[in-house]
């Protein structure tokens, strides 16, 4: 008696938990896509926002190429001034010696 009892009620058992664990699944999966899509907006909204910079880093980028362009060639023309300048003393030295 004891065991026919066993034989009904575990089977009933182990199924109602295969509900409970199928349904606690579902909870879970839909939860996971309700979380994966607030991710998605989020990076999309990273991703608009730095796309909106990428004009403004544009400009810095190529502002910062023209000031260093200017930088050089200021750059030059003072260690061509002072070679220059270098030049006409070894020569008046190497001069001086010859006479």
């Amino acid at each position: 008696m004891f065991l026919e009892f066993l034989q009904v009620f575990l089977p009933l058992v182990v199924y109602v938990l295969l509900i409970i664990i199928l349904i606690v699944g579902i909870i879970i999966g839909i939860k996971a896509i309700k979380t994966l899509d607030k991710v998605d907006r989020v990076v999309d909204d990273v991703q608009n926002k730095v796309s909106s910079l990428n004009s403004l880093f544009s400009i810095i980028d190529i502002t910062t190429d023209k000031i260093v362009s200017i930088t050089d060639r200021v750059v030059e023309a003072a260690s061509g001034i002072i070679g220059k300048i270098f030049k006409k003393k070894d020569k008046k030295k190497i001069a001086e010696k010859e006479n």
